[in-house]
């Protein structure tokens, strides 16, 4: 297999200063990594900000779900733009974006920077997501296939635990992290800059910021067969995001950040390897797997809560994140095979949008809902059952709905 599956334009193509062809791929994986590490890394500090400035669950909710209702504002107006501009400089832009919202929560003194630096975060990641996914298929479409599906889980869990490490064990929690994240972004600057434009420029980009759902008419049957699949799975991925660390610790008795994120990495951790082990299935058999694993699991996450159990906790966590991977990936796949290549991140953006919609929504509803019960466990276990009925029903709806696609 060569690593470009589609061969670039003339103009595109490699010279003496450009990236060697092998890197291309992984530059490119790396960029949603660090873009998605950057979303989970304020997840384990949610507790010592809370503790500083003494705001409520419905805030953390607030924050969390700010971050993502502006990533399907912009996901949906710049969706496409990539597919007129070309890749490079949409994820260019959207770095820059990144590096400025590292910046404001290094340096916020309040609920208010929080809110800001989580607004720019969602702007580049929402402005990206769709261009970075279209660059690694136009790279490669089957490997790149396999890396829109493992990296988003990889930079979750990743983000995830590392923030979760340096709070507890290193000085400066509320701005190491940032720090970190700051350098990898202007290394990745400068690696994208070196990379040839993966796609093809067209005219009419003023067209495509106009907000509307790019989705192919071959691909809607298999959208809809794995969307329920990918409600459950992004759905538990966001509570585990936004009120995990208060669970594990108000059940568990564990750190809240240090807790929190290793939660939160177990699950989107196990995510990115199932994609991994199970990259040469297909996809009606990835969905098929990914609702039964994600039924059992939130099914076992819920008995461990009530018997307060860690170690089940953890292990159903696993497994858990074992369907969310399955799940994703096969409905990517499903969806991404019938797209040509000036559809793709039009395409991806639907995907992501109906993603983010079911991380963001159910985990700021179920903030609220602590704040008006006072009961984290209860609202958790009431979450908690909600993914397992969409788990069932994904099992129940998934041949049908994916053989009409």
């Amino acid at each position: 297999m060569t690593c470009a599956s589609v061969p670039l334009p003339a103009a595109a193509r490699p010279r003496s200063y450009e990236l060697p062809a092998r890197w291309w791929l992984p530059l490119l994986g790396s960029v949603t990594v660090s873009f998605l590490a950057g979303s989970s890394a304020p997840t384990p500090l949610y507790p010592v900000y809370q503790g500083l400035w003494h705001f409520s669950a419905a805030t953390v909710t607030a924050v969390f779900a700010s971050y993502v209702v502006v990533l399907l504002a912009a996901l949906l107006v710049f969706g496409r733009v990539s597919d007129y501009v070309g890749r490079k400089p949409v994820i260019l832009a959207a770095l820059l974006l990144q590096l400025v919202a590292m910046a404001l929560f290094a340096t916020a003194g309040g609920v208010a920077m929080l809110f800001a630096g989580r607004i720019l975060q969602g702007l580049g990641t929402g402005a990206a997501l769709a261009a970075i996914g279209a660059a690694m298929l136009d790279v490669d479409k089957q490997r790149g296939t396999i890396a829109n599906a493992v990296a988003p889980g990889l930079g979750t869990g990743f983000g995830a635990v590392l923030s979760g490490l340096l709070v507890h064990f290193l000085p400066a929690p509320t701005l190491l992290v940032y720090a970190v994240l700051a350098l990898l972004y202007v290394l990745q600057i400068a690696g994208i800059a070196l990379l040839p434009e993966p796609g093809q420029r067209r005219p009419g980009v003023w067209s495509a910021l106009r907000p509307q759902l790019a989705l192919p008419a071959s691909a809607r049957g298999a959208l809809r067969g794995a969307s329920p699949m990918l409600v459950a799975g992004w759905a538990l991925a966001g509570f585990f995001a936004s009120l995990g660390p208060a669970l594990v610790h108000r059940v568990f008795g564990f750190d809240a950040s240090l807790g929190g994120g290793l939660t939160l990495f177990v699950m989107a951790g196990s995510a990115a390897a199932t994609v991994l082990v199970l990259r040469n299935a297909e996809a009606d058999r990835l969905l098929r797997i990914g609702a039964i694993a994600l039924a059992a699991g939130s099914a076992g996450v819920l008995v461990s809560v009530e018997a307060h159990s860690v170690a089940g906790f953890l292990f159903f966590a696993v497994l858990s994140g074992i369907g969310f991977g399955a799940g994703f990936q096969g409905g990517m796949r499903s969806t991404l095979a019938a797209a040509a290549p000036a559809e793709r991140a039009g395409l991806l953006a639907v995907v992501f949008l109906i993603a983010y919609v079911a991380m963001g929504l159910p985990a700021l509803l179920a903030g609220f809902a602590v704040v008006q019960t006072g009961n984290l466990v209860a609202t958790g276990l009431a979450f908690g059952g909600a993914v397992l009925a969409l788990s069932l029903l994904a099992l129940r709806l998934r041949a049908p709905a994916f053989r009409q696609g």
